[in-house]
């Protein structure tokens, strides 16, 4: 790939500045190596990322409760949870982008990383690009996600929505068994579904499942496909291998447990991988294979895959990478302006009022609700520009701020409205919208755009601009 290095911008304000420390990926790995590396005055520069490899926040991003994470007795949402850990990193001085990394040299000091925006060079680099959950990718599979399908049992099987119910776990390995036997702590039975006549989990484990009362074994089964309704899954379509015969299972919940993938492609070649791809770190350690490299979260951990113990490491890539630019005289303190960090600043998220008659004001840029989008599509000569989210979101929560931006932008020219479909599903249904986000725009009652799930500023701005051009 080609790239026009003069039209990229860089972080520093001079142009042969060299990062301390430039950490790739966010989730909780990341945000907390940026605050720990932040705190030691090595201001670093975070990619977030955009949608390579998942949404900024990482897998958090797509979980409603996080019930597991020290500190919150009461849960907390994963989008929440992210956004505190962001603000935190940023009150130190962490400098974060919700950019794609697109390209990493890391055979050269300093090292480069490169972004469709901008190129860095940085002493040290910390990865915490994570791992994404395997999906069969059946075909209403993105339309129940988080609606009863999952990719952790562990972190999702405690929900009240799968208490008492029966469910569902794809796979025959040891994941898979090990999510099955936690799963009968709260489903009223479980259905594992083994393609073969045999699992590939260990003896042990095949044994505790095949003697656990709660569990049935489904032999020679693979899945066709996810039935439901508004109010989630309610049962999933399967087909027996050997005879051709197809059931559904009743069924609130889908957890798959048939592998990640780490989302290391930039590095191979550059790292040592394991034959999964991901990245080797040595022995009790987060260091990489290249000095000045580390490596924390899911990226480097098959195993334990939980908020708690990428947030671990994160703290310990932080550290090290702090120890190894000190003893190559490398590091750069930069000491913030006050002895104190900023206060933090963290955005929640407020329910949707809708608009009625009597608080529906023609001459405003910002709406809420159903009545304001009728009114507006039969009244305005403004591109009317409609949000579709739902409450528990996290795309949604992701887009709020760039779209918010973008709004502003056009102040007094168009006309906003937020609809939420869960509380209006039937302007949803009108509307056809499948999925949340969804942004549609229209102009003189007719749809100009349509799109879906998040995408770039550029893109909403250059839709609105033809129609007001």
């Amino acid at each position: 790939m080609s790239l026009d290095k003069a039209s990229m911008t860089s972080a520093a304000s001079a142009p042969n500045t060299v990062e301390n420390v430039v950490i790739i990926g966010s989730g909780p790995a990341g945000y907390t190596a940026a605050i720990y590396a932040a705190r030691a005055n090595l201001k670093p520069f975070m990619f977030a990322g955009f949608q390579a490899g998942g949404l900024p926040g990482g897998q958090l991003m797509t979980t409603t409760e996080v019930e597991n994470f020290p500190g919150f007795p009461e849960g907390i949402t994963g989008p929440q949870l992210m956004d505190r850990m962001r603000a935190q990193a940023e009150r130190w001085g962490t400098e974060v982008v919700t950019e794609d990394v697109t390209f990493v040299d890391l055979s050269q000091r300093p090292f480069v990383v490169r972004s469709t925006d901008r190129e860095l060079r940085a002493h040290s680099v910390i990865i915490a690009t994570g791992a994404t959950a395997k999906r069969l990718g059946l075909p209403s599979e993105t339309e129940f996600w988080n609606r009863g399908i999952s990719a952790c049992a562990i972190c999702d099987g405690a929900m009240p929505m799968f208490q008492n119910a029966e469910l569902v776990v794809i796979g025959g390995g040891d994941s898979a068994a090990e999510e099955a036997m936690y799963l009968t702590k709260y489903g009223s039975r479980v259905h594992l579904l083994v393609r073969s006549d045999k699992m590939r989990a260990s003896k042990a484990m095949q044994d505790r499942v095949l003697a656990n009362a709660k569990i049935t074994v489904h032999w020679h089964t693979t899945a066709i496909d996810v039935v439901g309704d508004e109010t989630g899954m309610t049962g999933l379509r399967v087909q027996h291998q050997q005879t051709g015969e197809e059931s559904t299972i009743a069924a609130r919940g889908l957890f798959y447990a048939i592998g990640h993938k780490p989302n290391t492609d930039l590095f191979v070649g550059q790292l040592d991988l394991d034959e999964v791809g991901y990245i080797k770190t040595r022995p009790h350690s987060v260091e990489t294979s290249v000095e000045g490299v580390f490596a924390a979260g899911d990226v480097q951990d098959h195993e334990y895959r939980q908020a708690i113990t990428a947030a671990g490491t994160g703290c310990a890539a932080a550290l090290l990478a702090e120890r190894w630019l000190s003893a190559q005289g490398l590091a750069q303190e930069v000491k913030r302006d006050s002895t104190e960090p900023t206060a933090a600043s963290v955005t929640e998220d407020k329910p949707i009022v809708a608009d009625t008659e009597e608080t529906f004001n023609p001459q405003a840029t910002r709406h809420f609700g159903g009545y304001a989008v009728r009114k507006l599509y039969h009244e305005t000569d403004r591109p009317l520009v409609v949000k579709f989210v739902a409450p528990d979101c996290g795309p949604c929560h992701i887009l709020k701020p760039m779209l918010d931006k973008v709004v502003d932008e056009f102040e007094g020219q168009i006309h906003f409205v937020e609809v939420d479909v869960k509380d209006e599903p039937q302007i949803a249904e009108g509307a056809g919208v499948t999925g949340t986000p969804t942004v549609m725009i229209f102009h003189n009652k007719a749809k100009a755009a349509e799109f879906r799930g998040v995408k770039q500023k550029s893109e909403y701005r250059q839709a609105i601009a033809q129609l007001l051009s």
